[in-house]
C-alpha cells in the first residue's frame, strides 16, 4: 500500500466516512441503486401522506412528499418528471414504484454532496471555505488520532489539486467521493 492512498483512508476516516471497500459484502441495493436506509426513507415520505393506504398520492401529496424528504421541487420539475415518466399530469397520481423511480436520482446526489458538505463543515470550523493544515490537525486531535504533521500534510498534498495548501470543498468533495475501484486511488503509474 503506497503512503498517499494510506493518507486518503485516514483522511476519509477522520471525517467520519468509510474507507471504500475491498471485497465483502457491499449494503443491499436494490435495482435503483438505493440502499435499504434510503428505501425505509422513502417508503416512509410516500405512507405520510398515502393516508388512506391506496398506494398512489396525488400531485399536490407528490409536492409535499417531496418536501419531507428535504427536496424543494418546483411545479416545472413536477411536471418534467411526469413528461419523463410518459405519465399523463390529468391522471395526477403517483404510485410508489413511480414515486421511487422519480426521487431516486435526487437521493442520489443528495446523499453525496450535502452529507459531504455539513463534513467539510465541521472541519472549516474558522469559515474560511477551505480546510488548512491546522483545521486537519484539530480534527485528528479531537478524534484521538496520533499523526504526525508530515502526515497531515500528505493528507492535504494529496486532496489539493490546485498546490494552494489548502482544501477547498470541490477538492474535499472529490476525495469522499473516491470509490471501491482500487486504481482510482493510485496517482500514477510508477508503482507498475
Amino acid at each position: 500500500m503506497s503512503q498517499s492512498v494510506g493518507a486518503a483512508s485516514r483522511f476519509r476516516a477522520s471525517a467520519g466516512l468509510s474507507p471504500p471497500r475491498r471485497g465483502g459484502r457491499a449494503p443491499a441495493k436494490n435495482k435503483q441503486g438505493l440502499d435499504e436506509e434510503a428505501m425505509e426513507e422513502i417508503k416512509e415520505a410516500f405512507n405520510l401522506f398515502d393516508t388512506e393506504g391506496k398506494g398512489d398520492i396525488d400531485v399536490r401529496e407528490l409536492k409535499a412528499a417531496f418536501r419531507a424528504l428535504g427536496f424543494q421541487v418546483k411545479k416545472a420539475e413536477i411536471r418534467q418528471m411526469f413528461v419523463d415518466m410518459d405519465k399523463d399530469l390529468a391522471s395526477a397520481t403517483v404510485t410508489f414504484d413511480q414515486f421511487v423511480e422519480m426521487v431516486t436520482p435526487k437521493m442520489q446526489n443528495r446523499d453525496s454532496r450535502e452529507e459531504i458538505m455539513k463534513v467539510f463543515s465541521l472541519f472549516d470550523d474558522d469559515n474560511t471555505g477551505a480546510i488548512s493544515f491546522r483545521n486537519l490537525k484539530r480534527v485528528a486531535a479531537e478524534l484521538g488520532e496520533n499523526l504526525t504533521d508530515e502526515e497531515l500534510q500528505e493528507m492535504i498534498d494529496e486532496a489539493d489539486r490546485d498546490g494552494d495548501g489548502l482544501i477547498n470543498e470541490e477538492e474535499f468533495y472529490r476525495v469522499m467521493r473516491k470509490r471501491e475501484n482500487p486504481l482510482d486511488e493510485i496517482d500514477s503509474d510508477d508503482d507498475f
